[in-house]
């Protein structure tokens, strides 16, 4: 099992990339997010599904724990495959989604392609309890002092650690919703 992956982008393709390690190319699809951070020949970690099938053998990557065992627990509810576990955390951060099911509020999941009314309710019925035993502690009050995961995923990715960056964007404006902003003031802070 592929579990973690370290290496070079080397080509990006539709909704994938290609990511050299030790001179072997492994495809893997990522978040819409990420694959528009990643850039040829940038070095990237990352955490990974391994998806086999009768038919295909697939590498789904992640910047962070949290995404990936939400992936991993989207695709335990019957109806829900990898691309619609991606279209999940396409939408929200982890910590919306978390915070969503949480509620027990599906509206959220049907934004997905694909997820009607009825599968998003079986996602909230299904992992309402789960919910809580996920890494890390996004989704608990006060999260939104300290960003969402996006946000400290992208701080992560430029190198800092998780405390500088929840401590950078605690720093940062509450009044402040626009994520790329947020990110640029929280940077400048860490800057100082």
């Amino acid at each position: 099992m592929i579990s973690y992956l370290k290496g070079r982008v080397r080509h990006k393709g539709n909704g994938f990339i290609i990511l050299e390690l030790n001179n072997i190319g492994y495809q893997v699809f990522v978040l819409p997010l990420l694959y528009v951070e990643a850039n040829f020949n940038q070095e990237i970690e990352l955490y990974t599904h391994q998806y086999v099938r009768e038919d295909a053998l697939n590498l789904y990557g992640f910047r962070s724990l949290a995404e990936l065992e939400l992936f991993e627990m989207l695709l335990s509810i019957s109806g829900i495959g990898p691309r619609s576990a991606l279209g999940v955390l396409a939408i929200a951060s982890a910590a919306d989604i978390k915070a969503s099911i949480g509620r027990g509020d599906p509206a959220l999941l049907t934004k997905v392609s694909g997820i009607g009314r009825k599968t998003a309710e079986r996602v909230v019925l299904e992992l309402r309890e789960k919910i809580g035993k996920l890494g890390g502690d996004e989704g608990q009050p006060g999260q939104s002092q300290l960003g969402s995961s996006d946000e400290i995923d992208a701080l992560m990715a430029l190198g800092y650690s998780l405390a500088q960056a929840r401590e950078a964007l605690n720093g940062v404006d509450s009044k402040l919703t626009d994520s790329g902003e947020r990110i640029r003031q929280a940077l400048k802070k860490l800057g100082k």
